[in-house]
């Protein structure tokens, strides 16, 4: 029997990023991808569907990839939904301070496209480590 497609929410304010996004993960590895391109069409996206990984870019041109997880974190709805930050911001601390802000994994840009595969495939597969106190 076949596995349902997953389904990926990426939120990137670069169309050039999207469409190397799209390629890779939906053309060449068959997931299916919701597109955005500011934080308020992402908050759209996740009023009608519910992804199975988010990808965010952190700065976007109208909001932030910070504003889109705030959200994500507050609604129990997403609670299993894991977040990945794609962003040029790469300093020494700036992995920590995504993961504390509610982000399950951290990749830089330029994105590695033969490295996004499996780590798309590794947070799909796992899920969300939810620990609640």
């Amino acid at each position: 029997m076949e596995q349902p497609v997953k389904t990926i929410l990426l939120v990137e304010d670069d169309a050039a990023n999207r469409k190397l996004v799209r390629v890779v993960l939906g053309d060449k590895c068959h997931y299916r991808i919701l597109e955005a391109a500011s934080a308020a069409e992402a908050m759209e996206q996740l009023r009608r569907e519910k992804p199975d990984l988010l990808l965010l870019d952190i700065r976007l041109g109208e909001g932030s990839g910070l504003d889109v997880i705030d959200a994500v974190r507050a609604d129990s709805t997403y609670d299993d939904v894991p977040a990945v930050a794609i962003t040029a911001q790469a300093m020494k601390d700036d992995e920590q301070r995504f993961l504390a802000a509610g982000f399950d994994g951290y990749l830089s840009k330029p994105v590695d496209t033969r490295h996004l595969p499996e780590v798309v495939k590794r947070f799909i597969n796992e899920g969300r480590k939810v620990t609640h106190a």
